[in-house]
């Protein structure tokens, strides 16, 4: 409609049941939570009154003849709002207004996100259809990359109605989005469905898609998103199967009763493959691997087991692939698990100076909630973010990729997700972290993997990513970051994580021969670590420690402070040298000092302390951190030495590590790993003949 007049009036003949227009395809469509509570409601629709200035008026829609007015829209950033009532979402694609009330679909899951539609496909104009019952009106708005807000299109409706506006995508070079918001007149105003479509011709190809979700000892995380996929008819026409890669000891064909009517309603979509714990990277590269060797999907879906899945979101990848003007790799944004309405981030790249990841433009926030701050309210969540990778928990990538780049690097977790992107990214093949698209995943904030056995996968697989992608000579900051981390965790008494980045550095200069040899064996080194280090034994109340006694209070009960940076040099020195030389208190090995929660234990702080009970991110556990002043010298030697030898020999690892790139994410080198790694038998429950054949779905071997 855009050639209607300031205030048109749709008349109720509108044909609302015409057949489908072969010629546009389903970019985008109205959705509604599957179970509807009030956490994830932000995500869908809102009652924007606060926004908008219209709570309760009826914008004179008070009677048929009342003449139409336009509702104001001012701007109230970050004001709090009245939320939907849950009752009245019963509908997954329809929703019910109450009289003289509006409804706005400036939400994550229900805006179009049009810059992203501009930039990465040849799509240059929608076409938005709703379809309507009652009187009402329909107001369609558009943002820049700025977040400034205006107003697009505008309707008013009446009966039952099909209302169209064509709407271009020309102004959303570098951000902004399309929605719309109703206005419910002196009775109720349903909105029975809306749809954006584009022109048909303009889709690169119609693809199909195989899932690989790889799962270990989270079966009912498994058999719901399982479920979640066999409910979903749409879904299913576009599933050619769904890769389930099981590698724990409590597998899925172990839960029949569970699994049996889901496996007979899905058949050949859904394929149980167990092998050995390999990590993500092996499970994700089994699925990637079968996928590909099928020859029948055009992508490939990794997906995370213990997520929720929004199963729109794989539809939304889908097209969204098939439109893009060259094959692409589209992912899906992370929510949190326990707290619906937090978005974990918009995107992310990887700093190329440090080979950390980051914040797009370095806008942006973590954890950002949306049921505090909506997306109209949010400036920088209408500037597109161009990303490097998308992370593992949902990311669609071309089954072509993975035949022209490989498969995963053979790290077991962490960086497997984030190098896949960069290399793919080297090969021509770009990454869109698609809105509108989500899965919940437990937060990161809920975890600590940068202490304990995670921290070797985090080091090592960090200093190889910079060795294959870093264009700075010797890693950029890489080095002596890494450096800095190995002082911090030792004068923070957690021998039991340094140990493990210690074996990631010397594990790193010897080179790439061993990355596939050593998958399947690695973790239960490290782990075996464990028992040396009183920082890594762990126990579930404080009160299973001795008591905590303070041989002297802190100077005028002042607390300890993170030092500025200008005295940073000096309390540094301080500080390794009360770590080094002076001895531990006799006491201090009797009795902890302290008792210091999760997130106040910042390593200035634990450096002030001989000992302390520390707990755990989850809350769940308490350790005892000791000072050992004989392992602090031991290890700081070695990390010096260590990262010597990593400066010195970066140009000649850096080769190395380039030159064995294909090999290492080879079919054929992978194939061997899946066939070295067998799933175990197990006492009681498998034989040396059943163990990987628990059914006629199941699969043990590769399939080449």
């Amino acid at each position: 409609m855009s050639t209607a007049p300031e205030t048109p009036v749709v008349p109720d003949t509108a044909d609302t049941t015409a057949e489908p227009d072969p010629s546009r395809r389903l970019l985008h469509r109205l959705i509604l939570p599957l179970e509807a509570t009030p956490d994830i409601v932000p995500l869908y629709i809102e009652q924007t009154s606060a926004r908008s200035g219209a709570n309760t008026a009826s914008f004179g829609l008070g009677g048929d003849d009342a003449a139409p007015e336009t509702p104001s829209r001012s701007e109230h950033a970050g004001a709090s709002t009245a939320q939907v009532d849950v009752s009245e979402l019963s509908e997954r694609h329809s929703v019910r207004v109450p009289a003289h009330q509006m409804r706005s679909f400036g939400t994550y899951f229900n805006a179009f996100p049009a810059s992203y539609w501009r930039r990465w496909t040849p799509v240059r104009a929608v076409r938005l259809s709703i379809v309507t019952s009652g009187r009402g009106q329909i107001v369609v708005y558009r943002s820049s990359a700025r977040g400034s807000i205006q107003r697009q299109e505008f309707a008013q409706v009446s009966g039952t109605t099909r209302t169209e506006f064509d709407l271009p995508l020309t102004a959303f070079g570098d951000g902004g989005w399309y929605w719309f918001d109703v206005y419910a007149g002196s009775r109720a105003f349903t909105v029975a469905s809306a749809e954006w479509t584009a022109d048909a011709a303009l889709a690169r190809t119609t693809g199909s898609i195989s899932i690989a979700m790889t799962t270990m000892n989270k079966v009912e995380y498994c058999l719901e998103n399982i479920r979640t996929i066999e409910q979903n008819p749409a879904l299913r026409e576009v599933l050619d199967t769904m890769y389930v890669v099981d590698q724990g000891s409590d597998r899925l064909n172990d839960h029949a009763e569970e699994l049996a009517p889901l496996q007979e309603s899905l058949g050949d979509q859904l394929t149980i493959i167990e092998q050995g714990n390999i990590g993500g990277s092996g499970g994700f590269s089994r699925g990637m691997y079968e996928a590909t060797q099928a020859e029948r999907s055009t992508y490939v879906v990794n997906c995370d087991d213990d997520i929720v899945i929004e199963p729109e979101s794989l539809l939304r990848l889908v097209t969204f692939a098939d439109y893009a003007t060259r094959p692409t790799i589209v992912g899906a944004h992370m929510f949190d698990l326990n707290n619906r309405s937090v978005l974990h981030t918009f995107g992310e790249v990887v700093d190329p100076w440090r080979i950390q990841p980051a914040l797009p433009h370095g806008e942006g926030a973590l954890g950002h909630d949306f049921g505090l701050r909506p997306l109209r309210s949010t400036p920088w969540l209408h500037r597109r973010a161009d990303v490097d990778y998308n992370g593992w928990w949902m990311c669609l990538i071309p089954t072509e990729a993975v035949r022209e780049i490989g498969l995963s690097l053979p790290v077991f977790i962490k960086w497997d997700d984030a190098e896949y992107g960069l290399r793919a990214k080297k090969a021509g093949y770009p990454t869109v972290s698609l809105p509108g698209a989500g899965v919940w995943h437990v937060s990161w904030a809920d975890k600590d993997d940068l202490v304990g056995w995670q921290a070797y996968f985090h080091e090592r697989n960090r200093i190889i990513t910079a060795l294959l992608h870093s264009q700075y000579p010797r890693g950029g900051r890489v080095v002596r970051e890494s450096q800095f981390m190995d002082v911090k965790h030792l004068i923070s008494m957690q021998y039991y994580t340094e140990a493990g980045r210690l074996l990631a550095q010397r594990d790193a200069l010897r080179g790439p021969g061993s990355l596939h040899e050593e998958i399947g064996t690695k973790l239960p080194e490290i782990r075996g670590l464990a028992r040396d280090f009183d920082d890594s034994t762990a126990k579930k109340d404080a009160e299973d420690f001795p008591e905590i006694h303070v041989d002297r209070p802190p100077h005028r009960g002042r607390p300890y402070y993170e030092p500025q940076r200008s005295t940073l040099p000096v309390w540094t020195v301080k500080t390794l040298v009360k770590q080094l030389a002076k001895p531990v208190t006799e006491r201090s090995e009797r009795n902890p000092q302290a008792t210091i929660p999760h997130q106040d234990a910042r390593w200035w702080r634990l450096a002030k302390y001989d000992s302390a009970l520390v707990s755990n991110a989850e809350g769940t556990q308490v350790a005892w951190y000791k000072r050992d002043p004989r392992r602090v010298r031991e290890m700081l030697g070695q990390a010096v030495s260590t990262h010597v030898e990593l400066h010195r020999r970066w140009p000649e690892l850096r080769q190395q590590f380039r030159d064995a790139a294909s090999e290492l994410t080879s079919f054929e080198a992978w194939e061997k790993t899946f066939r070295d790694n067998p799933a175990p038998v197990r006492p009681g429950k498998d034989d040396a003949t059943s163990a990987g054949a628990a059914g006629t779905d199941t699969k043990g071997s590769p399939s080449a």
